[in-house]
């Protein structure tokens, strides 16, 4: 780190310090470029705001992707994770997914270390309250003391802060988050330059006593020993910790629907819009009235803690009638909380404002990452911040930005259903979001995108080495599979119900016990078995479901064709006839760059895409 407080001139400025504005500030100081991460609360750098926990459904696939281009949050979690599983087991392999319980001191202690470490990166504590703009470039940021920062590139991951408003109960006050200033004047700034601001709303559960809580009438639930960690570089990891199971019941939903005049969400005094995937317990209760009961997992915050997140019990009710309706509930009978329940509601730009890199298309070199861009949850932030972070530097170095594709990662998925759909709720990644889900596996991600982070500069000779001895070795296991005994082991292993691990001794002698090769008991040494277990089962995997992977790709071939159909940025498109009034004021305002981007942006009609196809033709 530079201490250099005194020097008010950085290549970037990255304004925040959560999980996006972490991947900023370190991607672009990795990159070379002299960085000044500004921050309200040193100690707070990587706060776990909500659950303490990384990974789940889908966002297992992010955390994974991130590492694969060079990222910090898989090793943060490998290192710090208190308790990990694989979920969607039963399930096929692309909708399986990793989560880490996390010890959340001392995953925000690893990367406070982290950056504080970083060459090229300065720390500063200090509230950015505006931008600073000349001829619609960022030229930096003004903060809130009147000093003055100035930069090439901003970068801007404000998460829930910007005019954030907690609510307990019909009871509110201006903060960012429990215990933190909210701020309140650069949402000002974004609106005078001309960026199209909306209003969303998240929320938390209230943190409870370990000591009330009575385990014994609670179900447990244990890591998974074979795990494998989020990063490429992270040799074991260790569970020590299991979380435990509960239930609400008729009684917990009646003291909840009696209370509801006291809701916030219920009253209207909440305006922004909360997530449709994640909803409190009061928009459980009232949506699935006839659901007997909703799971609770109560999670602890860290080992040396007695604090649990009740993970599923995110409320905005007054803090007596949270009490009140935990008490109902199996375990809780003489629970204590420590932090009630709250909801935020905070400011953001609408992501049809961005480009695919996450710059802004109105005010040059400043680029956005987060929550701020109408998404919800640690790893999608992160996620972004790496992006954005990649971009700004590939920026200020001339190069092309790296734009991944919706064939590529969950990343890229993402960023285009942002840039191309917009949201009015916060967005979170899904498996069902993806078209291309068997290509963009967890257990493939660093296939997928490590040259990508290798190109860039980011993955260090750690990662990228093993990621090379593993992409050899599948394609050796792969080649001896295909071409032993005329090819049979490798059509006896798409059967569904063969395991590879299984076919072998552990000096690699076939275990032929069932006669599948009907090898007549002759000696069979096929030495595949010291690639190790991920690789074999990676191997038959890809066997397995081969016909469905490659018809994937078909689809992709056929996709591609419409990339090849610029259009021009400056094009009138009201001289395009046919067009209907709301399909040219979309393109006009989101300025596709190729037929298959104007084909995601949602209201255009296959009509107008025939339109557009026609006119590229034209001018080819």
């Amino acid at each position: 780190m530079n201490n250099i407080m005194n020097k008010n001139h950085f290549d970037i400025i990255v304004v925040g310090s959560g999980h996006a504005g972490i991947e900023a500030c370190l991607a672009s100081a990795r990159m070379g470029l002299n960085t000044a991460a500004v921050t309200i609360n040193l100690d707070n750098i990587g706060q776990m705001s909500c659950n303490p926990a990384i990974g789940g459904l889908a966002k297992g696939h992010l955390v994974r992707e991130i590492d694969s281009l060079g990222g910090e949050m898989g090793r943060a979690i490998d290192k710090t994770g208190i308790q990990f599983r694989t979920l969607n087991t039963k399930k096929g392999p692309a909708v399986r997914s990793s989560r880490a319980q996390a010890d959340m001191f001392l995953y925000k202690q690893y990367m406070k270390i982290v950056l504080e470490n970083t060459e090229n990166l300065t720390l500063i504590q200090s509230m950015a309250d505006s931008l600073i703009v000349e001829n619609n470039i960022v030229k930096g940021v003004e903060l809130w003391t009147g000093d003055k920062l100035f930069s090439d590139a901003v970068i801007l991951t404000t998460g829930t802060f910007l005019r954030g408003l907690v609510h307990i109960g019909l009871f509110n006050y201006k903060a960012g988050r429990a215990g933190d200033f909210a701020s309140n004047k650069l949402s000002l700034s974004l609106s005078r330059n001309n960026l199209e601001l909306g209003r969303l709303k998240t929320g938390t559960t209230p943190r409870l006593d370990g000591r009330t809580i009575l385990f014994s009438k609670l179900e447990e639930q244990r890591g998974d020993d074979d795990f494998t960690p989020f990063s490429l570089s992270s040799k074991k990891i260790e569970n020590k910790i299991s979380c435990f199971i509960t239930y609400t019941n008729e009684r917990t939903h009646d003291i909840i629907k009696r209370n509801l005049d006291k809701s916030p969400l219920y009253c209207g005094v909440i305006k922004g819009i909360g997530p449709r995937y994640c909803p409190s317990i009061e928009d459980k209760v009232v949506r699935f009235k006839d659901k007997e009961r909703h799971q609770i997992f109560l999670e602890k915050e860290s080992l040396n803690s007695n604090e649990y997140y009740p993970n599923g019990l995110s409320t905005s009710l007054p803090l007596e009638t949270q009490l009140d309706f935990l008490r109902t509930i199996e375990g809780l009978q003489n629970v204590k909380i420590l932090r009630p329940g709250y909801a935020i509601e905070y400011d953001y730009v609408l992501p049809t404002e961005l480009y695919h890199s996450l710059e802004t298309r109105k005010i040059g070199n400043l680029f956005l990452a987060g929550q701020i861009n109408g998404t919800s949850g640690y790893e999608e932030a992160a996620a972004q911040g790496l992006i954005a972070g990649i971009n700004a530097a590939l920026k200020l170095k001339g190069e092309e930005p790296l734009i991944l594709g919706r064939d590529e990662a969950y990343i890229g998925v993402m960023i285009d259903d942002l840039i191309a759909l917009g949201t009015t709720e916060p967005y979170r990644m899904f498996t069902s979001r993806a078209e291309y889900r068997l290509l963009l596996r967890e257990d493939n991600a660093d296939f997928r995108l490590c040259e990508y982070g290798r190109k860039i500069g980011l993955l260090d000779d750690e990662r990228y080495n093993i990621y090379r001895q593993r992409i050899t070795g599948f394609n050796e296991v792969l080649n001896i599979i295909k071409t032993s005994d005329g090819g049979r082991l490798y059509n006896i292993l798409k059967r569904p119900e063969v395991d590879i691990l299984h076919l072998f001794n552990a000096d690699g002698r076939l275990c032929d016990d069932d006669n599948l090769l009907n090898s007549n008991n002759k000696p069979y040494i096929i030495n595949i078995k010291d690639y190790g277990d991920e690789i074999l089962k990676r191997v038959e995997l890809y066997i397995k479901y081969e016909g469905y992977i490659n018809r994937q790709k078909e689809e992709v071939k056929r996709m591609k064709k419409f990339e090849d159909y610029r259009l021009d940025k400056n094009l009138d498109y009201n001289s395009l006839s046919g067009l209907s009034i709301e399909v040219i004021e979309k393109l006009d305002k989101i300025k596709p760059e190729t037929i298959y981007d104007a084909s995601r942006i949602s209201g255009i009609t296959p009509a107008a895409i025939s339109i557009l196809l026609m006119h590229c033709t034209k001018t080819l």
